[in-house]
């Protein structure tokens, strides 16, 4: 079995904040990509077990594109989403009240096309423009 893969960042916002900010897809639309040259030009997110999440991720010069797909398995309101992704990889996200800041960590499993460290110079990517976009909106 493949070594998991962990991220984190701490974002200066409530809990309560970043859990909405991370988790609508109105909001998901606006950092969901690792750099300027991509976008995330729609998301569904249906926030149960059960439930699908869904974003369009694309270069913006139209190159290259893919939708990521997941089926909630556990989330807990404002501390924890766990997903298996379409290709059977599970992720989990939780989400930490550190007094007015909250610590977001995400754990996940990798894929066997690219090296683990690009993964999770890719996730962690995303989770800075998270941050980023969290702490100005």
């Amino acid at each position: 079995m493949t070594q998991r893969i962990s991220i984190e960042a701490v974002v200066n916002r409530t809990r309560g904040d970043v859990w909405k900010l991370f988790n609508e897809p109105d909001h998901i639309t606006k950092w969901n990509f690792a750099s300027d040259d991509w976008c995330c030009p729609r998301a569904e997110n249906d926030l149960r077990a059960g439930g699908r999440l869904c974003s369009r991720m694309e270069a913006k010069d139209g190159s290259f594109g893919f939708d990521f797909e997941a089926i909630y398995d556990e989330v807990v309101h404002e501390a924890k989403i766990a997903y298996t992704m379409t290709d059977g990889r599970q992720a989990e996200t939780s989400f930490a009240d550190l007094g007015g800041k909250t610590r977001v960590s995400t754990t996940f499993d990798p894929e066997k096309e690219n090296p683990a460290d690009m993964q999770k110079m890719g996730w962690q990517a995303i989770l800075d423009n998270f941050k980023k976009y969290a702490e100005s909106a």
